[in-house]
């Protein structure tokens, strides 16, 4: 990537604004009106990424927030630099139905870069200031998909910045004898109709941020298609009745905003387009299920741009690239679930006046801090060097995804995905790295009781952090699993119906074990806390029953990573950059008001990533908090079933860093 200094403002400055005292060459000796030197916004919050558009040539930093965060101005600009910010909001999208079902709604897209989801026009920059100074920045979660034919995909979650709100994507429709949860929901842009029984609509988008899901039809070609969720760049494809193109109930289209960086460059920035190999594609829209020899495709018809695949089998392992807002594929016959949609994501966008250096690689997020050049990973990318590298040693951070929370009673907490760092030598250009980012497991819920390993991260594959374990489920009896590959820390083990289940394994380096799961009087069942990075999760404790169990610490990252201008990772109690954290397990007793226990890294606020397990403060049961997106932390316990919340206990998504001398 070609990042140069600014010329044309900075010469303005050097030819024409001088000091009175003896050398006034500009305007202002022309005119006598005096020229205000350029004055840059200066910001914190999020992954950082700086470049040099290719276009005009100005020099952007970009704050790219991936989970929820506060951007704080410290300095407005001036002097004829912008005062005003750029920006993307994309909400949650919508889940996917149940049996033949229509694909979930892509989140709400909203802009200053490029036209807006809906076929809105362009929005404003908005306006900071350093009173308040800071902006609160919310992501939205995607919604389930729906695992009954009695409930539609939930809705997509809101994602916010400052003022500017984008709506969660709408949940597709699902198979139900009464007609009921057919038809897709509203939302950001809407989800498919379900293809049972005749036709049934779409649910419509939101006007300037998404369009509406495809009709699902069960009268034409191969009898059932599900309708394709809404796209913030185009309306879902309604399923059949013909064999043709575009009739498939794929999802619609979403939309490229190349506002973290150079759009054919950067890499783990949003959904790569497979066409012309670029990424930044955002908003997607799930692909309905079919009951077709051939499933259709997400987003613009590659199952890329944030939408996943709707498939023809009963289980559906295609999810949405996460980060991106889309929407979740449509279950296929026999009772095929629905994918779970996208959580969105936040950038925000403003002038700086130059790069002190060009990066001598591409892909991710591209920093400078500390005479390094940082490249962030928080999406699946490739690390490949450029004309100007020479053999050199790169430092690494390596977090495999975090295992699910477990349920059923007395749920234990997820595993935290293993933290590895260390250096590696890098040959001569060209060389591309794979870099791999392990997903969050699925958290355990109703009426699938047992959670999922997280996945594993890697920077070429001998360099591998593994997944987090499972955390156990009561009920069916589960123990906490052992991490992926046996390197990432054990999720908790659960109590009950055969006593305490064990927590899992987990080996270090940057991996520890589960705790237990145990009882404790009255009968109170409480769940294991998942293994941290950094330490063990603790067993249930037998004499103190209104309280659940923390989950294992996390890991700080080494200095070379810590730029205060960003907020990488989760907060602690000794500052931030903190990874990987064990989700906390589930207490099942009473809990004098209480609706949250304790969470991953030790404490009663989950601090190094890790979900928060839950206590039952009645009915109905409560599921528990996913691990921090990107930071590899394990999801927390649920009591009971959880089967009655639209949320999820998912472990946290991975990530990867790379450095080396700028």
């Amino acid at each position: 990537m070609g990042v140069k200094k600014i010329n044309g403002l900075q010469d303005f400055v050097n030819k024409f604004v001088r000091a009175r005292g003896g050398d006034s060459t500009g305007l202002d000796a022309v005119s006598g009106i005096p020229v205000s030197p350029p004055v840059y916004t200066e910001a914190t919050g999020g992954i950082i990424s700086d470049y040099t558009d290719p276009g005009p040539g100005n020099v952007y930093r970009a704050h790219i927030f991936t989970s929820s965060g506060t951007f704080v101005v410290s300095q407005v600009g001036g002097g004829g630099v912008p005062s005003a910010v750029d920006y993307l909001v994309v909400a949650g999208g919508g889940g996917g139905g149940v049996d033949n079902a229509g694909g979930g709604g892509a989140g709400g897209l909203r802009s200053t870069v490029t036209t807006t989801g809906g076929g809105g026009s362009l929005e404003s920059a908005l306006p900071v200031s350093t009173s308040p100074g800071s902006y609160t920045v919310t992501i939205g979660g995607g919604g389930n998909g729906s695992t009954s034919t009695n409930a539609r995909g939930a809705d997509g979650a809101n994602s916010v910045f400052g003022p500017i709100t984008a709506t969660g994507g709408g949940g597709a429709g699902s198979d139900n004898p009464t007609n009921t949860v057919r038809p897709g929901n509203p939302g950001g842009s809407g989800g498919g109709g379900c293809s049972k029984s005749g036709t049934n609509p779409g649910g419509t988008g939101t006007a300037n941020q998404g369009y509406a899901g495809g009709i699902g039809n069960s009268s034409g070609y191969e009898a059932q298609r599900g309708g394709g969720g809404g796209g913030a760049g185009g309306a879902g494809y309604d399923g059949g009745p013909s064999s043709g193109a575009g009739t498939k109930g794929d999802g619609g289209a979403g939309v490229q905003v190349a506002i973290a960086g150079p759009a054919a460059d950067t890499t783990g920035v949003g959904a790569l387009n497979p066409g012309p190999g670029q990424y930044q594609w955002f908003a997607g829209g799930g692909a309905g299920g079919t009951q077709g020899p051939t499933g259709s495709d997400g987003g613009v018809g590659g199952g890329a741009f944030g939408g996943d695949s709707g498939q023809t089998a009963p289980a559906n392992p295609n999810q949405s690239v996460t980060s991106t807002g889309g929407g979740g594929g449509g279950g296929g016959p026999s009772g095929g679930i629905g994918s779970r949609g996208s959580s969105g994501i936040v950038v925000v966008r403003y002038q700086i006046a130059s790069l002190a250096s060009t990066a001598k690689a591409t892909g991710g997020a591209i920093s400078y801090y500390g005479g390094k050049t940082v490249h962030t990973f928080t999406t699946s990318g490739t690390f490949a060097t450029g004309p100007t590298w020479t053999s050199a040693t790169v430092e690494y951070v390596v977090v495999g995804g975090g295992g699910g929370g477990g349920a059923m009673d007395s749920g234990g907490g997820g595993g935290a995905g293993q933290f590895i760092t260390g250096t590696t030598p890098i040959g001569a250009h060209p060389v591309s790295t794979t870099v791999q980012i392990g997903a969050g497991g699925v958290g355990a819920r109703h009426p699938s009781p047992q959670a999922t390993n997280g996945g594993p991260s890697y920077f070429g594959t001998p360099i591998t952090a593994g997944g987090g374990g499972a955390g156990g489920s009561g009920t069916t009896g589960y123990a906490g699993s052992p991490g992926s590959s046996g390197t990432g820390s054990g999720g908790g083990g659960a109590y009950y119906p055969t006593g305490n289940q064990s927590g899992g394994s987990g080996s270090t380096p940057g991996a520890y074990p589960g705790g237990n799961g145990n009882w404790a009087p009255g009968s109170v069942h409480i769940g294991g806390g998942g293994g941290g990075a950094g330490g063990a999760g603790t067993s249930g404790p037998s004499s103190s029953p209104s309280t659940g169990s923390p989950g294992g610490i996390g890991v700080q990252l080494p200095a070379t990573f810590r730029d205060p201008a960003s907020t990488v990772g989760a907060p602690g109690s000794s500052g931030a950059y903190w990874f990987a954290g064990g989700g906390g397990g589930a207490n099942n007793g009473p809990s004098s008001g209480a609706t949250n226990g304790w969470g991953g890294g030790g404490s009663s606020s989950s601090w190094a990533g890790g979900g928060t397990g839950q206590l039952k403060p009645g009915s109905p049961d409560v599921d528990g908090t996913s691990g921090t997106t990107n930071t590899g932390g394990g999801g927390g316990g649920s009591t009971y079933g959880g089967k009655y919340s639209s949320t999820r206990n998912e472990g946290g998504s991975g990530i990867v860093l790379v450095a080396y001398p700028t």
